[in-house]
């Protein structure tokens, strides 16, 4: 299990447009909490299909004035988590974590190469800042769909003005990650947020630029490359079969079904919550960050937070600790001196 949260109560502010599908959510603690560093995200519990889940969003200020604002795409593939944000009031309660950050920036490095993809440039906007008043030697490359998705374009291109370059998919313009990689010093840095594709590009050009692997830092935030579907889990071990809802991730549906399961992040990245994959009767929709491409085209692991079947089943496995179901019952859901 991770570690616990440490949750606190908090009151919903303004909130604004930043774009159609895109809305900035101020947050007020009650009580005063750390200032957040560039690339942290706070948690959220959301009432979502009649139970409390947490949703993660990244800070897109230092909350130096005692507000936490976040940045809320609202998806048509959401599992509930955008939909429910954009569903709240100016005035309503929310139960908030403490700042987080597992995409820390690094400072005092020869060059920065920012790059963010459509509302991944929420943890990439308080860097571009931080650097900006740094004085660091950086660059920010932001891609997106159309003109109408860039979001905080204005409020970048004021502060760090010619270190932003805009990339507009429609129209033709694509950031050429090798020659950008090839152009960054041999000591600098790359920080990535993004889509699965984009990810998983740079980390393969990174790779193949010889580059350090500590020098590349990146985000994700789980989506794929098929649309969410209904599908099933079967883990023989336990004697379980279960239906994953196409807005529920398998780690949501386990936890449900009492399987003691590690996580951390519930985003892809840590690699807590991997199952071994025993059969797939359809296509794996690998959609973590902590697979190497080689080992997502084994087909032999998973990480539950975030990865999918396109339809169909998987027959997954559980390590030993899994036998022990919370409650004190067994695989069954009956407990240990039940006859049935």
């Amino acid at each position: 299990m991770a570690k616990p949260i440490e949750w606190t109560s908090a009151r919903l502010g303004a909130t604004r447009e930043l774009t159609p599908d895109v809305r900035l959510f101020e947050i007020a603690p009650d009580r005063l909490l750390m200032t957040a560093t560039p690339g942290s995200h706070i948690d959220i519990l959301m009432p979502i299909d009649g139970r409390l889940q947490v949703r993660s969003y990244s800070l897109v200020d230092p909350s130096a004035d005692g507000l936490y604002r976040i940045a809320v795409k609202r998806l048509a593939s959401s599992r509930g988590g955008s939909v429910g944000m954009w569903r709240l009031k100016p005035g309503e309660r929310l139960t908030i974590s403490q700042p987080k950050n597992s995409f820390e920036l690094s400072y005092g490095r020869s060059e920065y190469l920012l790059v963010a993809g459509g509302i991944g440039i929420t943890p990439i906007y308080p860097m571009a800042l931080a650097l900006k008043q740094a004085d660091a030697n950086f660059r920010l490359l932001y891609a997106a769909r159309s003109r109408r998705d860039l979001v905080l374009a204005d409020e970048l291109a004021r502060y760090i003005g010619k270190r932003l370059q805009l990339f507009i998919s429609e129209e033709g313009q694509r950031i050429d990650v090798a020659d950008e990689i090839s152009q960054l010093d041999a000591q600098g840095e790359l920080y990535v947020c993004g889509p699965f594709g984009m990810l998983q590009t740079v980390k393969r050009l990174w790779r193949e630029a010889a580059r350090p692997e500590a020098h590349l830092r990146y985000e994700t935030f789980g989506q794929g490359n098929i649309a969410d579907a209904p599908f099933k889990i079967t883990i023989p071990r336990l004697g379980l079969e279960i239906d994953v809802p196409a807005n529920r991730s398998m780690l949501e549906v386990l936890e449900d079904a009492g399987v003691d399961m590690i996580f951390g992040c519930r985003r892809g990245e840590c690699g807590l919550c991997v199952l071994p994959i025993l059969e797939a009767s359809a296509e794996v929709d690998h959609r973590d960050v902590f697979f190497s491409s080689e080992e997502r085209s084994t087909n032999s692991k998973l990480c539950t937070c975030v990865s999918r079947a396109a339809s169909g089943s998987l027959t997954l496995d559980t390590p030993d600790r899994a036998r022990i179901l919370r409650h004190g019952r067994d695989a069954r859901g009956v407990g240990p001196q039940d006859p049935r």
